[in-house]
């Protein structure tokens, strides 16, 4: 099992974690979970597309806030982080804690 490399940063608990979200017009996509940190009290998870789409494979880490957890705590909705400040920001706190399990380009 992965381990914290901050107080403020969840792992994956194993490599390869994939979760199918929707967005708004009921299109599903494809997701790795690559860890989520905490900021302000706020959640935010890391995810990269996975699927076969040439728009899939853009290599972009999607920011999304986690806005509802379910009964045991664990993330269960998330939306788009639209505020391009905020999402660099979670971005950067990600890069610094993840930087053990991750290569980042700069």
């Amino acid at each position: 099992m992965r381990q914290a490399s901050a107080p403020n940063f969840c792992p994956p608990t194993e490599e390869g974690v994939t979760i199918a979200l929707q967005d708004e017009n009921g299109d599903s996509i494809e997701l790795e979970f690559l860890g989520s940190v905490i900021i302000s009290e706020r959640e935010y998870g890391f995810f990269f597309p996975t699927g076969e789409d040439d728009a899939d494979q853009s290599g972009e880490v999607l920011v999304l806030e986690v806005v509802e957890s379910d009964e045991e705590g664990q993330p269960s909705e998330f939306e788009m982080v639209e505020d391009e400040a905020i999402a660099d920001q979670a971005y950067e706190e990600f890069r610094k804690v993840a930087k053990d399990l991750y290569d980042f380009e700069d």
